[in-house]
């Protein structure tokens, strides 16, 4: 099956008990068991729970991962407890490599949490493959990778960087919230492993906060399994539901965030009042050419630098009027936002530190028109 069907049909069966094309949310905490040890595949619902069942089938499915086959999905309440569950994988001693341009939350969890706990950490930057192997040491176990980057939209070589890492012995893991199983699929690039911040496009509608992994590796799903029913920090089937319902129109979705993106960034980069726009899809980007050869389109997002500074930045996302200002992306409506004030004000003084005059947009799917209008009228007030 192709994305498309596979997105609305697997995880989604016809209730077998009563026949609605729509599976049930599951809002239970527990199962009868027949006699002791003996049930129908569920006991308690921190373990597992049919709803959360069904949207990790999906995920895998979507992500590469073939039903019955090694590996496979797990979810989680938030992307970061996804994050945490793989930073868990590791053990003191281990040496994480992690992209300098990256979510400002997952730089704070390695940085502040973990390195206290015992991990080796190494901050690099990604898009030089020669900058990640002079990185890369003798007790390197991970190499984290975010492409395209988040704020600065950079791209990695997902190939290159699974070369350079297995040549060491360590994994390879993907946060791959901002391209989306539609746009680009790192298993099949090489990849050990795969992250997403469900809140974003998966879920698509801004209403449900989740997080999942995805793996072909079965020794790494047992253990992430493991950890997720240890840990405990699951979604609840009422998240879940909503996001297996947001995946279902994820491609028709993707097709108009990057339609859409690409209409912003043209006009941006003809604008005077702006010094430099990133988007992976223009062809002056630095990253254009890999991206094109590892993603099937470029993404919803787009960053760039007005000419006037921080103020002028300011200033601007406070004058937009359908481009909202706030924090989260990959919503069907349009945010604007200062990553670092915002999303990224974690990582200010360190070396994955943002440009403060930075904006970055999640372009929505709203009509291109009314949002090129848009920015054309904040920029012209600013």
């Amino acid at each position: 099956m192709d994305f498309e069907t596979r997105a609305v049909h697997v995880g989604s069966e016809p209730d077998p008990a009563t026949g609605a094309v729509i599976p049930p949310i599951y809002q239970t905490s527990t199962f009868a068991q027949e006699e002791v040890g003996s049930h129908k595949g569920y006991e308690y619902a921190r373990t597992g729970n049919p709803t959360r069942t069904s949207l990790e089938a999906c995920l895998a499915s979507l992500e590469g991962v073939d039903p019955g086959g090694p590996g496979g999905g797990l979810c989680f309440a938030s992307g970061m407890a996804a994050t945490s569950t793989v930073l868990q994988t590791l053990t003191p001693g281990d040496h994480l490599v992690l992209s300098a341009d990256v979510y400002g939350g997952t730089y704070r969890v390695a940085a502040r949490l973990f390195e206290g706990w015992g991990l080796r950490l190494s901050v690099v930057d990604m898009t030089s493959l020669d900058q990640l192997k002079q990185a890369i040491r003798s007790e390197t176990r991970l190499v984290w990778v975010e492409t395209p980057t988040n704020p600065l939209l950079g791209v990695v070589d997902i190939m290159g960087t699974v070369e350079l890492a297995h040549a060491a012995g360590a994994l390879c893991a993907v946060d791959n919230t901002f391209a989306t199983p539609f746009l680009q699929r790192p298993l099949d690039l090489g990849a050990d492993l795969v992250v997403h911040s469900s809140t974003k496009y998966l879920g698509g509608h801004s209403d449900v906060v989740g997080g999942a992994l995805v793996t072909r590796l079965p020794e790494l799903y047992e253990r992430a399994a493991f950890l997720q029913n240890a840990v405990g920090a699951v979604p609840g089937p009422m998240d879940c539901w909503l996001t297996l319902r947001g995946v279902k129109t994820l491609a028709l979705r993707m097709r108009a965030h990057c339609h859409n993106a690409m209409r912003v960034a043209a006009f941006l980069a003809g604008r005077p009042e702006v010094a430099e726009v990133r988007y992976p899809g223009l062809p002056s980007d630095p990253g254009h050419e890999l991206a094109a050869r590892q993603m099937a389109a470029f993404g919803g997002m787009v960053a760039f630098r007005p000419a006037g500074g921080v103020e002028a930045a300011r200033r601007l996302v406070a004058a937009t009027e359908v481009f909202t200002l706030a924090e989260s992306l990959g919503g069907v409506e349009s945010l604007i936002e200062l990553p670092g004030e915002m999303t990224h004000a974690s990582v200010a003084g360190t070396d994955a530190e943002v440009p403060a005059d930075l904006v970055r947009l999640s372009v929505g799917i709203e009509h291109p028109d009314d949002l090129v209008a848009d920015l054309a009228g904040a920029l012209d007030r600013v």
